[in-house]
């Protein structure tokens, strides 16, 4: 298959992971999407969970490089870079399209920390984490580690809020509440 059918047909099964769950949707609903027979899935993807696999690094992917874009649209501040984190959120939230996160879904459809699957949603979040804390760090952060873990939970929790209650109030207050982090746990080089 072609790279564009198969790119067709991974971002059909993200949209359907993403809006239905990856247990309640089937191989079926997402070849009739896309288009395409059963032996050209199967061509490209061994089994279900191959092709859930593949959908959960694409959106690693895809979701770690537009944290990237729009921390570099924030300016040399790691103050600020750490902020637009949730600037994205909003964005996001506001996209016609946003169901959730695609990993906390996964972690809930494999619950199994031992399943490839589950495995994989965790690695994102570990990743994610990784990368909050290295701002973290620029930001000259008291305490690195647990800053991130804090605005990692900030962030989790924002995409739960506004998955079951809809709008993007839940990425202004996360944000809100971050900065109030960000100040308790990185000193200003003016206060000594």
């Amino acid at each position: 298959m072609p790279a564009s059918r198969r790119d067709d047909l991974l971002e059909t099964a993200i949209e359907l992971f993403t809006a239905r769950g990856y247990r309640a949707t089937g191989i079926d609903a997402i070849l009739a999407k896309a288009g395409v027979a059963k032996m050209t899935l199967y061509n490209n993807f061994e089994s279900k969970e191959a092709l859930i696999l593949a959908a959960l690094k694409r959106g690693d992917e895809r979701t770690r490089q537009r944290f990237a874009e729009e921390i570099a649209k924030a300016g040399d501040s790691a103050r600020d870079k750490l902020l637009a984190v949730f600037g994205r959120l909003e964005s996001w939230f506001s996209e016609p399209a946003f169901n959730g996160c695609m990993f906390q879904k996964a972690a809930a459809d494999y619950p199994d920390a031992q399943d490839p699957i589950h495995a994989m949603a965790a690695e994102h979040k570990r990743l994610l984490r990784a990368f909050l804390e290295g701002l973290a760090r620029e930001a000259g952060a008291l305490d690195p580690a647990e800053l991130a873990a804090q605005l990692q939970l900030l962030i989790d929790g924002a995409i739960s809020q506004a998955q079951i209650c809809g709008g993007s109030e839940a990425a202004v207050e996360a944000r809100r509440a971050a900065g109030i982090l960000i100040a308790t746990a990185v000193p200003r080089a003016d206060s000594s």
